[in-house]
């Protein structure tokens, strides 16, 4: 840690190096505002690095992109998440972005008219302050996971890696969306006799591959999660509150004939354990040697210690803006303007609307000339 006990100040620090922490410095640079990207991973993209190795993006190339760099791949290839990881890194470098890895964020509050930044490096004052995390960092584990018996391996899907970490015999995953929908495929695929349980999550309306595919991945991307599935038109209005309880996308390549086709048994969703086994909703008991828990995640912004969250524990904000707490924002929420605002192609529209009111402010002097001290 650095020993400093006057703070660093910078006009505005964003939380976060993943697609929308650097899209926000990008939007921030092209508009000469001076700024500085926390990460707390040691090097940029270990976000995508982390998550199981076979993982690709469920976009193509041409929808991978952030503003000002395209991806560099065919325009139909599906990019592995290390690619993705490295293209984050290649994006950082490219427009030269300030920022630091291997910093932990653990207090933001506000003081006077600045923001305190604490990390587990060092203090920063900022006028502003961009939380550029989506709410999906704790991982959620039900309560019953702890009265299986403990000759079951369980892993949270944010663990698992690959089917060596899982032991003989059969594979349960819990959780019904795109993730568990793949992570069953790999065990079925690797010889496990493999159950998935969960609620219906839907399909999309195509197959993947050929140009029908291509023309409605171009329609649902371009047009309906980005342009129709809005805060601004009455369905994506009547869609958001849905979409935020359950966050939970159709499923997209693992879709239910896939996994009928490949071998896996979908049942009742798990309701309990008895006997040290997971319990299903109709009675019956699974006799498994691993559980996968594909159940979610949790905010985890025990953090930031400012009053903005609502009863559920989403941060309150128009557009990602903060009104009330003025100099705070959110960008890579959930649907934070529209359902494209947590996909790669989406979320350069609202880093570049929260860099507008940044700078606008910056300019009407809300923004003391003390903050435009470089980064070092």
């Amino acid at each position: 840690m650095r020993e400093s006990y006057e703070p660093e100040r910078v006009e505005t620090i964003i939380i976060g190096a993943g697609q929308a922490g650097l899209s926000v410095g990008y939007h921030l640079a092209r508009r000469g505002r001076q700024f500085l990207v926390l990460e707390a991973n040691e090097r940029i993209g270990d976000s995508w690095r982390m998550r199981w190795d076979s993982l690709r993006l469920f976009t193509p190339a041409r929808y991978d992109s952030l503003d000002g760099m395209p991806f560099p791949s065919a325009p139909g290839y599906f990019p592995t998440k290390d690619e993705m990881g490295d293209y984050l890194a290649s994006y950082a470098a490219q427009f030269h972005l300030p920022v630091r890895t291997g910093e932990t964020v653990t207090s933001l509050t506000r003081d006077g008219d600045r923001y305190l930044v604490i990390t587990d490096r060092a203090r920063y004052e900022a006028k502003h302050v961009v939380v550029a995390m989506a709410t999906f960092q704790r991982p959620r584990l039900p309560g019953y996971a702890t009265d299986l018996g403990p000759s079951i391996v369980q892993l949270h899907s944010s663990e698992y890696r690959n089917p060596t970490q899982l032991q003989p015999g059969g594979v349960l995953l819990v959780g019904a969306g795109n993730s568990g929908a793949e992570l069953a495929l790999e065990a079925v695929r690797g010889g496990h006799e493999t159950w998935i349980s969960g609620r219906d999550v839907g399909r999309i309306p195509f197959r993947f591959g050929g140009l029908p595919r291509t023309l409605l991945t171009r329609v649902m991307l371009r047009f309906v999660f980005h342009r129709l599935m809005t805060i601004d038109t009455p369905i994506g209005r009547r869609v958001r509150p849905k979409m935020l309880a359950h966050a939970t996308a159709p499923l997209i390549r693992a879709t239910p004939d896939v996994l009928s086709a490949a071998g896996v048994q979908r049942v009742a969703r798990t309701a309990g354990a008895r006997n040290g086994r997971p319990l299903l909703e109709d009675g019956r008991v699974l006799d498994v040697a691993n559980v996968i828990w594909c159940t979610g995640f949790e905010p985890g912004f025990s953090w930031l210690e400012l009053p903005v969250f609502d009863a559920n524990g989403e941060p309150r904000h128009d557009r990602g803006v903060v009104h009330y707490e003025p100099g705070l924002y959110f960008v890579g929420l959930h649907f934070l303007y529209a359902m494209s605002s947590t996909m790669i192609h989406g979320v350069g529209r609202d880093a570049n609307h929260v860099a507008e009111i940044i700078a606008g402010r910056t300019r009407t002097g809300s923004t003391t000339a003390d903050y435009a001290t470089a980064v070092a």
